[in-house]
């Protein structure tokens, strides 16, 4: 491989490393947000999941998938998968102590 190659490379790489830390600090970020929704939650008796609100997020975010060129069922999985996360993490603040 030359030089410019591995130079070339090797930016991406710098490129991509930022933006998945980025990704880290934001899903810590959300995390830590709908931990406390968890807990509100748990204190006013509230379900864990809303499915309601989760179809109307789920759209809105597929709809901003589409408008940046990304692949809306690749965004759909990935959101689904945090969604998920964070249901699992409602049923077990409600279930907790």
């Amino acid at each position: 491989m030359s030089d410019d190659v591995s130079k070339t490379l090797a930016e991406f790489r710098v490129s991509i490393d930022n933006l998945d830390a980025s990704l880290i600090y934001l899903l810590a970020e959300r995390f830590h947000l709908t931990q406390q929704v968890g807990e509100f939650k748990k204190t006013h008796d509230l379900p864990p999941s809303d499915k309601s609100r989760e179809a109307q997020q789920m759209s809105r975010l597929r709809q901003l998938a589409q408008e940046s060129n990304l692949d809306p069922d690749f965004a759909e999985r990935v959101i689904r998968f945090i969604i998920d996360e964070v249901v699992r993490n409602h049923e077990r603040i409600r279930n907790s102590g």
